[in-house]
């Protein structure tokens, strides 16, 4: 049975993306054996008897831990990038989410990690790059696609020495802003053949989603500080195929299922 870890960054917090993640992974129980980690609570990591990882999104700043989940954290990730940098190991594959690709980025140093202006609140457009065109975790989007994005942090000023040290690329940037003078964040990156990251939530539930922001008081507060302009357009983006519900069925989904037919190539080959 091949093992799936889910690296978890939400510090207790309540979220909604553990539940999603896990209603995603549910999908293939007949295939995975699954176990959640508690990265910033217990400082958990996994070790290398897992297959696969998902690491979560997550509050707070990407650049900033106690000294000890962190640094396991960062080990954990080292430790996944060296075994595969070994040709004669089967592959490990990793799936960063929001935080985690925050924190992936600035370990790399790839790109610089600041905070944004402003809160990014709801559903936006996300353009893929050429590369991203080719990318076969995202073959059967739309370009752009729409994705749901919560952050104080961004990824901006790519260090292209580093991309091609790496042999990383850029597969996708945030939507274009005309009329604000800033450089377009980085929505997400192949670190390696094994190792994908997105800043949005891919793993974003419409259904749940839309049960959530549709309470009272949640929906008070988003049109309180987002405008009501802001909340209506994620709930139509939400109810709409062709954007947050595509995202959610195509994303994820990909990248388990192409990781269980290359562990499962592997397996025939050793």
């Amino acid at each position: 049975m091949t093992r799936l870890a889910i690296l978890d960054l939400y510090d207790g917090e309540p979220n909604q993306g553990m539940r999603c993640i896990q209603e995603i992974v549910s999908r293939f129980d007949t295939e995975l054996e699954w176990r959640v980690f508690d990265v910033r609570g217990k400082a958990e990591v996994p070790d290398l008897t897992y297959d696969l990882f998902i690491s979560t999104g997550g509050p707070g700043s990407p650049l900033d831990g106690d000294g000890h989940w962190d640094n396991k954290y960062f080990n954990w990730l080292d430790s996944v990038w060296d075994w595969n940098k070994n040709p004669d190991n089967p592959r490990k594959f990793v799936f960063f989410i929001c935080h985690s690709f925050q924190m992936a980025v600035h370990h790399f140093d790839l790109a610089q990690v600041i905070r944004r202006r402003s809160m990014s609140f709801g559903t936006f457009p996300v353009h893929l790059t050429r590369t991203g065109l080719q990318e076969p975790l995202f073959q059967g989007l739309n370009n752009p696609f729409y994705a749901a994005d919560f952050r104080h942090w961004q990824v901006v000023q790519p260090n292209r020495e580093r991309f091609f040290k790496m042999g990383a690329s850029i597969l996708a940037i945030e939507k274009e802003r005309p009329h604000i003078p800033l450089e377009r964040a980085v929505m997400a990156i192949r670190f390696s053949p094994e190792m994908l990251g997105v800043q949005f939530h891919p793993e974003a539930d419409p259904e749940g989603m839309i049960d959530h922001f549709q309470h009272p008081e949640r929906r008070d507060v988003v049109i309180d500080e987002h405008g009501l302009e802001k909340y209506q357009d994620m709930i139509d983006h939400l109810n709409d195929e062709d954007k947050i519900p595509m995202t959610h069925d195509i994303i994820l989904p990909s990248f388990i299922r192409r990781s269980l037919q290359a562990i499962g190539r592997q397996a025939v080959l050793a």
